[in-house]
């Protein structure tokens, strides 16, 4: 089994690379296939209570609202000769805030300058990055689908005048001339949440990589659906890598995990699960019955009271959906139902270091050491999820599809 470890892409005290530097680390010394990078303009925590009393390491990282522009980070990145063979990743740009064209140019050129390693990962966008700015969010899946598209068109056209008629991205003579590597272009993976979004994936994507609160059983049956897609559009349903983005909090022991959940940092990351999520495990979303979850959460703009009440109410069971916690062997337990229902490339960030204590901070990112080297040796299934049946009318189903 492969994976991928996430660095937070955010500005540090010490050295501007220092969080960076140690995600490169991190990727060498654990054998990571490839290291992603958040595209956002505001983080999804509330900054009113990243204070140095309840995060130890807000000594180092002043701010986690100062958020680096990913593609420059990821060009930074392919210099570096330590990383000569680890991928490099967003997850996820948005076809909101970049035009279609300009993120077809900025993966193509990453591929060739780190030879043949550039993954686009991509998604439709969240509010907080969006409307403050000024950015529409309406007709995102639509204007989304056409985005792929164009990309897809602008790499294909062997830098000649594309034109292309589109309600959102009409091309009129337009070139991309950036050429393949060796023949390849970057992989395209889709951070899919909704039904239309895995439509897409499974028709257009490389890859599936959602990173929104649902649980084992749930990610296959979506799985199915993608896989099920994929056939319909005369693909290899097999072909959709099945990714998934995990925020972790691991330690040695029991009693240290459970230290690390209680810290109100770690606990507002619960607000970013929708209110169905909330219900299901009892109680009310803080933000109201409705709240779609992270695609509508606005963190900076919590005052802090506000946000520790609200992260105070996260029941400890909505805590343990949203995110992997525990000792690195139960790390690699909860990893292996996943991959029981399909999912073949984890994606990781450690929250570990967003506590009070320094020292059990650091301990943590010993224990995500421990976790991510195990993960290689979890055993992929013959099958990498449940296959469908035959649908009705004679439609081939995917277990059809695959023979």
């Amino acid at each position: 089994m492969r994976f991928g470890v996430a660095d937070p892409c955010i500005h540090s005290q010490v050295a501007p690379d220092l969080v960076l530097t140690s995600t490169r680390a991190l990727a060498a010394t654990t054998g990571a296939d490839a290291v992603f990078l958040p595209d956002h303009l505001i983080g999804v925590i509330p900054r009113s209570i990243y204070t140095a009393d309840q995060v130890a390491i807000k000594r180092l990282v002043p701010d986690l609202d100062a958020c680096y522009e990913p593609w420059t980070v990821l060009g930074h990145l392919a210099a570096r000769g330590r990383l000569r063979r680890v991928r490099l990743g967003t997850a996820c740009t948005d076809t909101e805030r970049r035009h279609p064209a300009v993120i077809a140019q900025a993966a193509a050129t990453l591929h060739q300058l780190s030879r043949g390693r550039a993954i686009l990962g991509v998604g439709a966008g969240e509010g907080m990055n969006l409307s403050p700015f000024g950015i529409a969010t309406d007709r995102r899946v639509a204007r989304f689908e056409e985005a792929i598209a164009t990309i897809r068109a602008l790499w294909d056209s062997a830098g000649r005048p594309v034109t292309r008629d589109s309600p959102y991205f009409p091309l009129r003579d337009a070139m991309m001339a950036v050429p393949p590597y060796r023949g390849t272009r970057p992989e395209i993976w889709i951070g899919a949440h909704g039904p239309r979004m895995r439509r897409i994936t499974g028709r257009l994507a490389d890859a599936w990589l959602p990173g929104v609160t649902m649980d084992p059983q749930q990610y296959g049956e979506h799985l199915a659906g993608i896989r099920d897609a994929a056939a319909d559009a005369g693909r290899d349903p097999m072909s959709v890598t099945a990714a998934k983005y995990f925020f972790v909090v691991t330690a040695a022991s029991t009693d240290a995990v459970e230290e690390i959940l209680a810290a109100p940092v770690v606990r507002s990351y619960a607000l970013c699960a929708s209110s169905e999520h909330w219900r299901r495990h009892g109680t009310q979303h803080p933000l109201g019955a409705g709240f779609s979850g992270v695609n509508d959460l606005m963190p900076h703009t919590m005052d802090a009271a506000t946000a520790l009440e609200y992260a105070h109410r996260a029941p400890s069971s909505l805590l343990r959906e949203v995110m992997l916690a525990g000792t690195p062997a139960q790390i690699l337990d909860q990893l292996a139902e996943w991959r029981d229902q399909g999912m073949t490339y984890p994606v990781l960030l450690n929250m570990g270091l967003l506590q009070p204590d320094l020292r059990a901070g650091v301990l943590s990112n010993v224990a995500f050491v421990r976790a991510l080297r195990g993960i290689r040796k979890l055993e992929r299934r013959s099958a990498a999820s449940p296959r469908t049946t035959a649908r009705p009318g004679g439609r081939p189903g995917r277990e059809q599809a695959l023979r």
